[in-house]
């Protein structure tokens, strides 16, 4: 009994030396790119990890000689599934508390837009929030400043987001009214990486439940269309 014990236990220290191991050289492959910050991860793909990184996501040999940059699909069911944004969806509802909602009263579909208070879609999105709410759609929005970090329309969004009233701040901002400056603890950087990561390249980008990204805008009716048909494929698939 006790020499299996001790089998176990040397065989788990082995494997967790691996892992280090692994990693080590995933660390130093990344380095050679200039990627110096990243969350590896267990990959649903044998001899691979999953690497989180702030430019998007990797896929990334164990031996960390090869990596891929992309999407992962897993197309052994009866429709694709993007393996990638399915696991980034769980970093986006992380961030839910972070989120300015505009809840529908009867909510059928939940939608995720990366929004910027300088993009004329945006405007129009938000114009027609009512519509969307009034078909059971409700819209939460993220900060995504496509001028980057360091622009002004991540200042203003930064206001926005620490205001004390973050919905009315944001209604007045999407008014063409001056933001007043605020600060808080909520980091846009998050909001923006997280964006990168799910491939958004404009505004707005919107994020289904199931990880799916629209990229641009799209009307109320049609929206609404399209998450209908997306609930009902999942519904077939499932």
């Amino acid at each position: 009994m006790k020499k299996s014990l001790l089998l176990l236990s040397l065989l788990a220290a082995s494997v967790s030396g691996f892992a280090h191991a692994d990693d080590a050289a995933i660390k130093q492959s990344l380095a050679k790119l200039g990627v110096q910050s990243a969350d590896i991860q267990a990959a649903p793909v044998g001899g691979m990890k999953t690497v989180l990184t702030d430019s998007g996501v990797l896929y990334v040999t164990e031996d960390g000689k090869h990596i891929i940059q992309g999407p992962l699909y897993d197309v052994s069911g009866a429709q694709p599934v993007n393996v990638t944004n399915q696991l980034l969806t769980g970093k986006l509802n992380s961030l839910e508390k972070e989120m300015i909602v505009y809840k529908a009263p009867q909510e059928k579909h939940v939608i995720t837009v990366f929004t910027d208070i300088t993009c004329g879609y945006c405007h129009k999105l938000h114009e027609e929030m009512k519509d969307y709410n009034a078909l059971g759609i409700t819209v939460r929005y993220l900060a995504f400043p496509r001028q980057g970090l360091q622009s002004q329309a991540e200042s203003d969004m930064k206001s926005i987001w620490c205001a004390k009233d973050r919905n009315k701040a944001f209604d007045a901002a999407m008014k063409g009214d001056a933001v007043p400056a605020a600060s808080c603890a909520t980091n846009i950087a998050n909001h923006y990486n997280l964006g990168v990561q799910f491939g958004v390249q404009g505004t707005p980008a919107i994020v289904l439940s199931n990880g799916t990204v629209i990229p641009g805008y799209q009307g109320p009716k049609e929206m609404k269309q399209m998450l209908d048909a997306h609930q009902q494929l999942s519904k077939v698939s499932g």
